[in-house]
């Protein structure tokens, strides 16, 4: 049975509205050259498969849904004897059975990464370890108690020799190797039969001109990133068959199953949070700059008295008021995961409360120029409305600080998750998250010998991320602002 969460519902309107922006773009020519000029970008390209990964990852993790409660069969020997009037009943045809659902709510990422979710330790294990991290009294055959480390029941619990531990990795990280060579070589059969076709090429011709770099798109680099990327992925995959590759927390549960569930929170904080402070931004901005006076002073007064609130405090006021009202209506939600999910949708609006101030200066700036222009004030000159001159004129020609801004402000959002889960004051303990990863293993730096897994991994998954981010915005960048252009 399907299950649409507030942010599921704000992300695939995200999507619709990134979709319906390149139908628009791909109209006008003045946005299509500066995404032409994005294309190719090797840097650009590069950071965009990366990015892809991240953003399949978040999608598959936003489809949820309550699983089916399979019905219980019993052993025809062991069932109570029926009656004669029960058996004379019964005819042909047995009764429907009526379907039932569990009250869980997962997501098809869940179905996906099944055996990590269920695999749970006892506490502590090290990154392809084979037994527990922390000693533990353990039970001899002769009855006899000794201090020791405990097999894990599933990490390495495969192997009938320990001590072929790294063969085995060794072997199915060459075996995850191939499968991902061979799915990047299907997908490349398929990519150089498009351009080929698109030049009006053989298939050999436009599999040189792609790995020569004779084409406008840096199809090689894509190539390669996207080859990188697989193999990555199959690689881990097919050790986290085996392994805990990542480690385990303290109740056992897998670290690496836990980074990938804390993709779907940063891309929504990095996202929605864009998608509640736009149109305020955007119209506010427009409005002081074009209209000024009154308005501009009323506009100017609105976010100067918002950024004199310091913006932890203000967040942390909020978060506290949502607890109290989740606390005294529990029976408001069915289930931890639309608790956790309000919280975090609460988390991106108080954020984009606290973040349009920027964005809305910048437009604010931009529009006083642009109401001078001549071509501005001929329309106001004859007549034209105010609303048709500020969607015909002033907002195309602001939009390239738009763009720029959001690109630019995500992966800043993606890191206050992170510092705001660190000071409990962000998402739901109960949701995944790089924040409470890094919440939680703050207390095991202090152990002898350090827990370091939990930590680092949360750092590398979020700086890939966000330097991804930091890569293309930079990009896209270049390629918007008119003083960046180069003159050809």
């Amino acid at each position: 049975m399907p299950v649409i969460l507030t942010t599921d519902a704000l992300i695939f309107l995200l999507i619709a509205v990134a979709l319906g922006y390149g139908v628009y773009a791909s109209q006008h020519e003045h946005l299509r050259a500066p995404w032409r000029s994005v294309a190719r970008s090797r840097v650009g390209v590069a950071a965009l498969v990366v990015i892809g990964f991240y953003v399949l990852i978040g999608v598959l993790d936003s489809m949820h849904f309550h699983p089916r409660i399979e019905p219980v069969t019993t052993d025809a020997s062991a069932a109570p004897a029926q009656t004669e009037a029960e058996r004379s009943g019964a005819g042909d045809a047995a009764a429907p059975i009526e379907a039932r659902y569990s009250t869980q709510v997962l997501s098809v990422l869940d179905v996906i990464l099944t055996g990590l979710r269920e695999r749970q330790e006892k506490t502590f294990s090290a990154p392809f370890a084979t037994h527990l991290f922390v000693k533990e009294p353990i039970e001899q055959p002769d009855g006899s108690i000794v201090r020791g480390y405990p097999a894990l029941e599933h990490g390495g619990a495969h192997l009938k020799d320990p001590s072929r531990r790294g063969f085995d990795i060794a072997v199915r990280s060459v075996l995850g190797a191939i499968k991902g060579m061979l799915v990047w070589m299907a997908l490349t059969a398929g990519l150089v039969w498009l351009v080929a076709h698109a030049r009006g090429e053989e298939f050999n011709d436009g599999a040189n001109a792609i790995w020569q770099g004779r084409t406008e798109v840096p199809w090689r680099v894509m190539l390669i990133t996207l080859a990188a990327m697989l193999v990555l992925s199959f690689v881990a995959a097919e050790l986290a068959a085996g392994y805990h590759i990542l480690g385990t927390d303290k109740v056992g549960e897998d670290v690496f199953y836990q980074s990938l569930k804390s993709i779907r929170t940063g891309l929504v904080i990095g996202t929605l949070t864009t998608l509640v402070m736009l149109p305020a931004a955007v119209i506010l901005g427009i409005m002081a700059g074009y209209f000024r006076g009154v308005t501009d002073d009323v506009i100017q007064y609105l976010y100067t008295t918002l950024n004199s609130i310091p913006g932890v405090l203000l967040i942390a006021a909020a978060i506290l008021m949502l607890q109290v009202y989740m606390t005294n209506n529990a029976d408001q939600f069915e289930s931890l995961v639309e608790r956790a999910d309000l919280r975090l949708l609460f988390l991106c609006i108080i954020l984009g409360v606290t973040s349009w101030t920027g964005l809305c200066r910048l437009l604010r700036g931009e529009s006083l120029k642009l109401r001078e222009q001549d071509y501005v004030q001929a329309a106001s000159a004859l007549g034209v409305r105010h609303g048709t001159i500020i969607t015909r004129h002033i907002l195309p020609n602001v939009l390239h600080i738009v763009m720029i801004t959001v690109v630019l402000d995500f992966s800043g959002l993606v890191l206050a998750e992170a510092v705001l889960s660190y000071v409990n004051i962000g998402v739901d303990p109960t949701m995944n998250s790089w924040g409470n990863m890094i919440n939680s293993a703050r207390l095991e730096l202090a152990r002898e010998p350090i827990v370091w897994w939990s930590l680092a991994a949360a750092f590398v998954f979020m700086f890939t991320l966000v330097l991804a981010a930091n890569l293309f915005a930079d990009v896209v960048r270049d390629a918007f602002d008119p003083r960046l252009a180069r003159v050809t």
